[in-house]
Order: C-alpha cells, then structure tokens, then sequence
C-alpha cells in the first residue's frame, strides 16, 4: 500500500502498528498516524523523527469539527494517489461493568469514542479512499493496495459469542461499530473499497491489561498478515487477527 492513516498510535496497537509498517521490506510512503498529544507520545515521535514517511497527526478524534483539518494533511501529501487504507484503531474500554454499575455516561461516551467517530472519520476520508480506489488498474480486485476501511473490534462485539455477559459499553459500542462496517461494506462495494472489521486478539495493552495472553508485536505481525491476505471475499466479514472468520 501506499499511504495509510491509523487512528490512536500513541500507545498500544496503533504504535505498534507504526513501527512494523516502517520496518517493512517496501513500507508505505505515507504512514498518517494520530494521537491526542504529541508531547505524551515519546515513541511516536521518536521514530517521526528518523522516518520522513510518518506523518503525526495531533486531534482529539472527538472533535469532529476538525476532522476537515485531517483531510487537508492527507490530502496534501497523498496529492492525486489518494488514501489506501484507513484503519480506525482509536478506542476506549470502559472496566468490567455488570448491569447494577453501568453509568449513563460511560454508555454514551464510549459509544461516541468507539462508534461515532470512526463512521465520521470516514466519511470525512471517503473521497480520498474513492480516488485511491478508482487509481488501480484492476478494477476487478479488492485489497489493502487498492482501498480498504479497517475497524478494530473486538470478539466482545460478538452477539453471538457472548457467554459471559457483562461489558454493556464496551460490547455494545463493538457491535454497533460491527454493524456500521458491515453497511459500509455494501455501500462501497461498487467503488471498490474492501471493509471490514478485526479482532486483535486480547493483547497485553493499557486496554487488555496485563493478564492478556498475547503481546503487542505478535498481534500485529498477524494483523499486517492477515491485512496482505485480505481479498473481495473479505469484505463486509469480522474477521481474527489470524484470519479466522468471527461470528457477529
């Protein structure tokens, strides 16, 4: 791919993300990546510093007002390319909540973080996935070198697989954000643009916590796998790091 722009690199996936995209063989020419503030994110600029082809992105994803000011960025340096892949990875998770403790706010700020805005942002970003899209020369294909939407979800978005109950914001906020990639998957299907959304696993992180099984590189060394695999036959389907297809 080309360019791509991922969403909450100043910790976690989204970093660790940054850093094996750089280390490829062939990295993207544009690596946009975002972060609420540059000064709490020392390793996010450190390597901006020594790769030219990351671009940090200061926002508040929500404040939606300045999503116009992400699009100028990108569209400055991606020119008539167009944007390849937007990965919304930006989100928020609530501690383990049953029924008799959930707040209001916690349900409305969570689903603002982990639903609203990625919808937005993409649609701020669409007519630039579009020109990227509309750029490759087999219109016939779908993949991440062409134009794709990723959402990070979460197997606790799964309707189907929730045996343990619990997580009302959190799971609600995933499948709901399940739910919008699965429309956008039909919306964009005649232009191209592959949708889908991914579960990372449970991944030692601020979010996973420290008695989660897997570490940071090893999901995304099987995320940017899985990404490079990812065909027409993908698109609209919730998908495991490793792959495997999640029940929504």
């Amino acid at each position: 791919m080309r360019s791509i722009l991922i969403t909450g690199c100043n910790r976690g996936l989204g970093l660790g993300l940054v850093k094996h995209l750089v280390n490829q063989p062939q990295p993207p020419q544009n690596i946009f990546a975002t972060c609420r503030n540059v000064n709490k994110a020392r390793e996010l600029t450190e390597l901006a510093d020594i790769s030219k082809n990351i671009h940090i992105i200061e926002i508040d994803l929500t404040d939606t007002e300045a999503y116009d000011k992400v699009v100028q960025v990108v569209s400055e340096k991606v020119g008539s390319d167009g944007l390849n892949v937007l990965f919304n990875n930006a989100g928020v998770s609530p501690k383990f909540t049953r029924l008799p403790l959930v707040k209001e706010e916690q349900l409305t700020e969570t689903y603002f973080v982990n639903t609203v805005t990625p919808i937005l942002l993409t649609k701020a970003l669409l007519p630039l996935l579009k020109t990227a899209a509309n750029n490759y020369e087999d219109k016939t294909k779908m993949n991440v070198n062409r134009s794709a939407i990723i959402n990070m979800s979460s197997v606790l978005g799964s309707i189907a697989d929730n045996t343990s109950g619990g997580f009302y914001p959190y799971r609600c906020s995933k499948a709901a954000l399940n739910a919008a990639t699965k429309s956008m998957s039909i919306d964009f299907k005649e232009d191209g643009i592959l949708v889908a959304c991914l579960h990372p696993g449970w991944v030692r992180t601020d979010m996973g916590g420290n008695n989660a099984p897997m570490d940071v590189d090893s999901s995304v060394k099987n995320i940017l796998n899985t990404l490079s695999i990812l065909t027409e036959n993908h698109t609209g389907c919730f998908i495991q790091h490793d792959g495997k297809i999640l029940p929504w």
